[in-house]
């Protein structure tokens, strides 16, 4: 991971992410204000039960775990290309995590809420909350996983999988990884997409459409990726 190619690539790596944090900022900034003023014309701060303040709540934890994984895979391969990703979307997710947070700490909202069942703010169609099949929530998992040991939202990682993660190593580690963040991003996508169709705040949902069309892309990437190590998306 040295050189001078290798430099230049870090370094305007480092700039994009400036821009980008510059853009989440300004949005930020521009919520505060509006909040902060009282304008009549601005719109409220999003109540506790809102799908603004549900998704960064469910979001932030979703994020967080997608960081967990790219460590873990940092320090269990010596490939170029699985380091770079993970390096991505560690810093990536991080930093619209730290932006979710300071949204919900904006609005006066707990960035946890006792008793509320993740995805309950995503409402299909038929008005029904976020628990159902498609959630992976508390009432039972996603499919293939047991209750009491299934992901609390769409694509997340469990307990063992994330254990037989760390436990393994190079070609191994690399297929795991790409498998687990595929299914991860997906689920991601889902959730972001709810938010563009859901969420009040402007900023908060041009945050959403980012994550799907950059999740989107980095599921292609990650597709690719796995064909060359000669494995299919799903685990045999």
């Amino acid at each position: 991971m040295s050189g001078s190619g290798s430099g230049l690539t870090r370094t305007h790596r480092a700039a994009i992410a400036a821009v980008v944090l510059a853009l989440l900022f300004a949005g930020a900034a521009v919520v505060s204000s509006a909040v902060g003023r009282g304008d009549a014309g601005a719109p409220p701060a999003p109540s506790t039960d809102s799908p603004d303040a549900g998704f960064a709540r469910d979001m932030s934890v979703h994020h967080q775990q997608a960081v967990e994984m790219s460590f873990i895979v940092r320090d269990r391969t010596d490939d170029e290309d699985v380091r770079r990703l993970a390096y991505d979307i560690a810093n990536t997710q991080a930093n619209q995590r730290g932006m979710m947070l300071g949204w919900l700490d904006l609005w006066g909202l707990p960035a946890m809420e006792t008793g509320s069942e993740p995805m309950a703010w995503m409402a299909d169609a038929d008005g029904h909350g976020g628990q159902d099949d498609r959630s992976g929530g508390r009432s039972g998992g996603q499919s293939g996983h047991p209750a009491g040991d299934g992901p609390l939202m769409p694509g997340m990682a469990t307990k063992k999988q994330l254990e037989e993660l760390r436990a393994a190593s190079g070609r191994d580690a690399e297929i795991r990884f790409l498998r687990l963040m595929i299914a991860h991003h997906k689920g991601g996508v889902a959730m972001a997409e709810a938010c563009v169709g859901q969420c009040a705040v402007e900023p908060q949902r041009k945050l959403a459409q980012g994550m799907v069309d950059a999740q989107r892309s980095e599921v292609e990437l990650m597709t690719d990726l796995l064909r060359k190590r000669g494995a299919e998306v799903a685990a045999p």
